[in-house]
Protein backbone atom coordinates (compact mmCIF):
# COMPACT_ATOMS: atom_id res chain seq x y z
CA UNK A 1 0.00 0.00 0.00
CA UNK A 2 1.30 3.47 -0.83
CA UNK A 3 2.58 5.21 2.32
CA UNK A 4 0.22 8.17 1.95
CA UNK A 5 -2.79 5.84 1.64
CA UNK A 6 -1.58 3.91 4.67
CA UNK A 7 -1.28 7.11 6.71
CA UNK A 8 -4.76 8.17 5.64
CA UNK A 9 -6.33 4.89 6.81
CA UNK A 10 -6.79 6.39 10.28
CA UNK A 11 -9.10 8.99 8.80
CA UNK A 12 -11.91 6.44 8.28
CA UNK A 13 -12.50 5.71 11.98
CA UNK A 14 -12.22 9.45 12.58
CA UNK A 15 -14.92 10.12 10.00
CA UNK A 16 -17.00 7.35 11.59
CA UNK A 17 -16.69 9.05 14.99
CA UNK A 18 -17.81 12.37 13.46
CA UNK A 19 -20.78 10.55 11.90
CA UNK A 20 -21.62 9.15 15.34
CA UNK A 21 -21.59 12.64 16.84
CA UNK A 22 -23.95 13.86 14.13
CA UNK A 23 -26.20 10.80 14.54
CA UNK A 24 -26.56 11.48 18.27
CA UNK A 25 -27.17 15.18 17.56
CA UNK A 26 -29.85 14.28 15.00
CA UNK A 27 -31.48 11.87 17.48
CA UNK A 28 -31.50 14.64 20.08
CA UNK A 29 -32.99 17.10 17.58
CA UNK A 30 -35.77 14.71 16.53
CA UNK A 31 -36.65 13.74 20.11
CA UNK A 32 -36.72 17.35 21.28
CA UNK A 33 -38.85 18.49 18.33
CA UNK A 34 -41.27 15.62 18.99
CA UNK A 35 -41.33 16.55 22.69
CA UNK A 36 -42.02 20.23 21.86
CA UNK A 37 -44.89 19.22 19.57
CA UNK A 38 -46.42 16.73 22.02
CA UNK A 39 -45.87 18.93 25.10
CA UNK A 40 -46.10 22.60 24.10
CA UNK A 41 -44.01 24.64 26.51
CA UNK A 42 -45.60 27.08 28.92
CA UNK A 43 -44.58 30.73 29.02
CA UNK A 44 -42.04 30.10 31.80
CA UNK A 45 -40.72 26.70 30.60
CA UNK A 46 -37.45 28.32 29.51
CA UNK A 47 -37.27 31.14 32.06
CA UNK A 48 -34.18 29.59 33.65
CA UNK A 49 -31.68 26.91 32.72
CA UNK A 50 -33.10 24.67 35.43
CA UNK A 51 -36.63 25.01 34.04
CA UNK A 52 -35.46 24.28 30.52
CA UNK A 53 -33.63 21.17 31.76
CA UNK A 54 -36.76 20.07 33.63
CA UNK A 55 -38.88 20.59 30.50
CA UNK A 56 -36.58 18.45 28.34
CA UNK A 57 -35.85 15.87 31.07
CA UNK A 58 -37.98 13.12 29.39
CA UNK A 59 -35.73 13.30 26.31
CA UNK A 60 -32.45 14.10 28.02
CA UNK A 61 -30.42 10.94 27.29
CA UNK A 62 -29.30 11.96 23.78
CA UNK A 63 -28.23 15.36 25.17
CA UNK A 64 -26.24 13.64 27.91
CA UNK A 65 -24.57 11.41 25.35
CA UNK A 66 -23.81 14.30 23.02
CA UNK A 67 -22.05 16.13 25.87
CA UNK A 68 -20.16 12.92 26.63
CA UNK A 69 -18.96 12.77 23.01
CA UNK A 70 -17.12 16.04 23.65
CA UNK A 71 -15.24 14.80 26.68
CA UNK A 72 -12.80 11.89 26.11
CA UNK A 73 -13.24 11.85 22.31
CA UNK A 74 -11.60 15.29 22.26
CA UNK A 75 -8.35 13.48 23.09
CA UNK A 76 -8.93 11.16 20.13
CA UNK A 77 -9.62 14.08 17.78
CA UNK A 78 -6.43 15.75 19.05
CA UNK A 79 -4.31 12.62 18.60
CA UNK A 80 -5.20 11.83 14.98
CA UNK A 81 -3.68 15.01 13.51
CA UNK A 82 -0.58 14.45 15.65
CA UNK A 83 -0.24 10.92 14.31
CA UNK A 84 -0.60 12.20 10.75
CA UNK A 85 1.76 15.16 11.24
CA UNK A 86 4.50 13.03 12.77
CA UNK A 87 4.02 10.12 10.37
CA UNK A 88 3.29 7.78 13.28
CA UNK A 89 0.13 6.17 11.89
CA UNK A 90 0.67 2.44 12.28
CA UNK A 91 -1.49 -0.62 11.79
CA UNK A 92 -1.78 -0.83 15.58
CA UNK A 93 -2.92 2.79 15.86
CA UNK A 94 -5.48 2.29 13.09
CA UNK A 95 -6.84 -0.90 14.68
CA UNK A 96 -7.02 0.86 18.06
CA UNK A 97 -8.79 3.81 16.42
CA UNK A 98 -11.45 1.47 15.01
CA UNK A 99 -11.78 -0.27 18.38
CA UNK A 100 -12.22 3.11 20.06
CA UNK A 101 -14.92 4.23 17.63
CA UNK A 102 -16.79 0.91 17.84
CA UNK A 103 -16.75 1.08 21.63
CA UNK A 104 -17.95 4.71 21.56
CA UNK A 105 -20.76 3.72 19.18
CA UNK A 106 -21.81 0.88 21.48
CA UNK A 107 -21.68 3.26 24.45
CA UNK A 108 -23.86 5.78 22.59
CA UNK A 109 -26.47 3.20 21.61
CA UNK A 110 -26.76 2.00 25.20
CA UNK A 111 -26.77 5.56 26.56
CA UNK A 112 -29.38 6.96 24.16
CA UNK A 113 -31.72 3.97 24.54
CA UNK A 114 -31.49 3.98 28.33
CA UNK A 115 -29.81 0.58 28.46
CA UNK A 116 -27.92 -1.09 31.29
CA UNK A 117 -25.79 1.44 33.15
CA UNK A 118 -23.21 -1.13 34.28
CA UNK A 119 -22.67 -2.42 30.72
CA UNK A 120 -22.45 1.16 29.44
CA UNK A 121 -19.84 1.96 32.10
CA UNK A 122 -17.81 -1.14 31.20
CA UNK A 123 -17.79 -0.12 27.54
CA UNK A 124 -16.86 3.43 28.52
CA UNK A 125 -13.90 2.16 30.58
CA UNK A 126 -12.79 -0.08 27.71
CA UNK A 127 -12.91 2.87 25.31
CA UNK A 128 -10.84 4.96 27.74
CA UNK A 129 -8.28 2.14 27.98
CA UNK A 130 -8.05 1.92 24.18
CA UNK A 131 -7.58 5.68 23.89
CA UNK A 132 -4.92 5.60 26.59
CA UNK A 133 -3.13 2.82 24.69
CA UNK A 134 -3.17 5.01 21.58
CA UNK A 135 -1.60 7.92 23.47
CA UNK A 136 1.00 5.69 25.14
CA UNK A 137 1.88 4.16 21.77
CA UNK A 138 2.23 7.61 20.25
CA UNK A 139 4.46 8.79 23.11
CA UNK A 140 6.67 5.72 22.74
CA UNK A 141 6.84 6.03 18.95
CA UNK A 142 7.92 9.67 18.99
CA UNK A 143 10.48 9.11 21.75
CA UNK A 144 12.54 6.53 19.81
Amino acid sequence: MHIQHFQQAILWPTIALAVLVYAVWFTLFVQRMRHLKQNPPKADSFATGARAMAYFEPVEMPANNLRNLFEMPVLYFALVPLLLYTGQVTVAQTVLAWAYVILRAAHSVIHVTGGAVIRRFQIYLASCAVLLAMWIGFAIDISV
